[in-house]
């Protein structure tokens, strides 16, 4: 628990600098000669919780942006419903109605490079985030950007959760008192990168922390909070007594499990999630969540806007915004835990 402590001072620290040089940085610039700016938007999916709270910041990113600065700011948002194929198409509308520069949360991070192309033919920057394009398309381009919350940070971060509880209160895991926490996995997408890297760092971190584990079960669950709770119901009636934690790898698919139980009428079960969307942020703060991790959404979409509006102006990022290898921005996280959401 006191490292848990120390990581919310030390992360708390570090939001609130983030705040304050971006507020600098936007209130320091002088008014842009362009009095207007288009940006294209295309979402993965926008209903994903995630993915819309990003959305929301976004425009509010905008409107800020507006009143500061006097410049006009077009925001065309579009949802690609989960079809490469709609967001191709969309990428293409956004060029075609002239826009400065796209910020695509790609739905086949692999098929990247028919976006590239386009963008690229047009001299129009991209701005990647939440899904990241393989390191061969991104290294194609110097006005290639991709923002994230890093998914090992991510995973390890949420391990550490169940390390912490389990080392103040063992038997709040351990129910049955066997000496071995069984849990089961909900994952997200199979071919999704952060699935991967938030399933492997998650387990891994239990096992280092020195929880002793078991698995009994684990399934694809796509992100959905529907398909998690489908699941959960499943593995309820068939290992009925038997699970104590299920790990999440976002927050939808904790809730998804967490209806399930309640229609249950079980309780007791531990459950961890990753993103604090909002009604996962809620979750734990009623007590049904145990915790979530969240990056600082804010500061998330702000990185999102400030290097399209870099490279809509044909500008240099604002050095505020620190980039790996110039191009990829890892925005900080932090546990929220009941008590203690940042």
């Amino acid at each position: 628990m006191r490292n848990m402590r120390k990581c919310y001072i030390r992360l708390s620290s570090l939001f609130l600098c983030a705040a304050l040089l971006l507020t600098g940085c936007a209130a320091a610039e002088k008014k842009d000669e362009k009095n207007s700016i288009r940006i294209g938007v295309s979402l993965y999916r926008g209903d994903d919780t995630f993915i819309n709270n990003i959305r929301g910041e976004l425009e509010k990113c905008a409107k800020d942006y507006e009143q500061e600065m006097g410049v006009k700011v077009s925001m065309d948002i579009q949802d690609a419903k989960g079809s490469q194929n709609t967001q191709n198409n969309q990428v293409e509308r956004f060029l075609s109605l002239g826009c400065d520069v796209l910020c695509i949360n790609p739905v086949d991070r692999t098929a990247a490079s028919v976006i590239i192309d386009k963008a690229m033919a047009a001299e129009i920057p991209v701005v990647f985030f939440n899904r990241q394009p393989v390191e061969e398309d991104m290294d194609r381009w110097d006005q290639l950007y991709y923002v994230e919350a890093a998914a090992k940070e991510s995973a390890v971060l949420q391990g550490s959760i169940v390390v912490d509880r389990y080392r103040e209160s063992p038997e709040s895991l351990d129910q049955n008192g066997d000496g071995v926490v069984s849990y089961v996995l909900l994952e997200g997408e199979s071919s999704h990168q952060d699935s991967l890297i938030r399933t492997e760092w998650s387990v891994q971190t239990l096992k280092d922390g020195g929880v002793p584990i078991e698995k009994i079960t684990g399934g694809i669950a796509n992100w959905e909070r529907s398909q998690a709770s489908a699941l959960m119901e499943q593995w309820l009636e068939k290992y009925p007594g038997q699970i104590e934690l299920i790990v999440c790898n976002n927050d939808d698919m904790a809730l998804g499990a967490i209806d399930a139980m309640e229609r249950a009428e079980i309780s007791g079960i531990s459950v961890v999630g990753i993103d604090g969307t909002t009604p996962g942020l809620e979750a734990v703060e009623s007590g049904r969540l145990m915790g979530t991790v969240s990056c600082d959404k804010e500061r998330y979409a702000g990185a999102i806007f400030h290097i399209a509006v870099s490279g809509a102006l044909g500008r240099e990022i604002p050095p505020e915004i620190e980039l790996e290898e110039g191009k990829y921005y890892r925005c900080p996280q932090y546990i929220v835990i009941k008590n203690h959401q940042k």
